[in-house]
């Protein structure tokens, strides 16, 4: 491919969501003529969420696309070339940094910031993808609230669901928690907790075999299966959490960039830098932790200012070497 064919930018952005937009937005004020390439799912997991009532700046709160919708319309306005693409290749090693869009379009950026995002892992059930924002969600943190005095179920036996099922038992009249062998794979003093609480309960050898209910009235109850018997049984909730665990959008980065043993890219400490010179990451790509909208956003923030910096550093540095 001759270099008249390559793309030369000077800060790319992959991944939208709070994160990839708000970096976006900082990004285009700083004058770094962002480039932000979507991927597969614009907006981010905010694309499957109903109605947000705790992101500051929408006191009568806002559907999900609708905001992602905003902070896209803000962050073009500000100056931002935003493009709908998925990034399919990305060489880390090279100066500039150069990635493919698309499997045919080759991009060289000056700074590269990764807001890929992470996906939350599911059931995999019928029941449980039709009423996705009718009642399930992957999320107590973000959608426990629409559930205060009702009885709600959540699946999962890691330390994340023992967290969601006390942060709900303060709002809800009750929690029924399907743990699917006979024990649990949290921290001893995470189950301690769970078991102390007086309205949470605890199920288990229990597999969900089906969310009940339909759009029009959301979920009505579960249908359970012991996992050892056979044996089913139905809980009247309102609400079904999924707590089983998220997945970063990393696999494109293998090998280009330091990441945990689940994925996640690893950042220096008060920063978004990576190991990498010149590549930063934010949102749930890099956050396994807090997982909510606003620190996504905070960290894309944080990202911008990063690259900003790294990229006047390195212009300065250009022009010393010249003189």
């Amino acid at each position: 491919m001759s270099d008249a064919s390559i793309e030369k930018v000077k800060c790319l952005i992959i991944g939208s969501g709070p994160a990839g937009y708000t970096a976006a937005i900082y990004a285009a004020r700083a004058n770094l003529n962002p480039v932000i390439y979507q991927g597969l799912q614009p907006g981010g997991q905010l694309m499957i969420t109903t109605e947000v009532e705790n992101f500051p700046g929408y006191p009568k709160g806002v559907e999900g696309p609708a905001m992602m919708a905003d902070l896209e319309a803000q962050a073009a306005r500000m100056g931002t070339d935003v493009r709908f693409g998925m990034v399919t290749e990305v060489d880390f090693k090279s100066e500039p940094k150069r990635v493919v869009v698309d499997g045919n379009k080759t991009i060289e950026a000056d700074a590269v910031i990764l807001s890929t995002g992470a996906s939350a892992k599911w059931l995999g059930i019928e029941s449980e993808q039709r009423l996705n924002g009718h009642g399930v969600s992957a999320c107590a943190v973000c959608d426990g609230f629409f559930y205060r005095g009702q009885d709600v179920a959540i699946v999962g036996a890691g330390d994340t669901a023992c967290e969601e099922a006390l942060y709900l038992s303060k709002l809800c009249k009750s929690v029924h928690m399907l743990v699917r062998r006979d024990e649990m794979r949290a921290s001893k003093i995470m189950q301690e907790r769970v078991f102390k609480t007086k309205n949470i309960t605890v199920y288990w050898d229990t597999e969900t075999d089906e969310i009940l209910g339909d759009a029009t009235n959301g979920v009505t109850g579960v249908r359970t299966r012991n996992r050892l018997t056979g044996e089913t049984a139905e809980i009247a909730v309102t609400g079904f959490f999924v707590a089983i665990g998220h997945t970063p959008n990393s696999e494109i980065f293998k090998g280009q960039i330091d990441m945990d043993e689940q994925g996640y890219v690893l950042v220096e400490t008060g920063s978004t830098r990576t190991n990498v010179e010149g590549v930063f990451a934010c949102g749930d790509l890099m956050d396994k932790i807090y997982r909510q909208a606003v620190t996504a956003a905070g960290t894309g923030c944080m990202a911008a200012l990063d690259a900003e910096r790294y990229l006047a550093d390195k212009e300065l540095e250009l022009e010393s070497q010249e003189q």
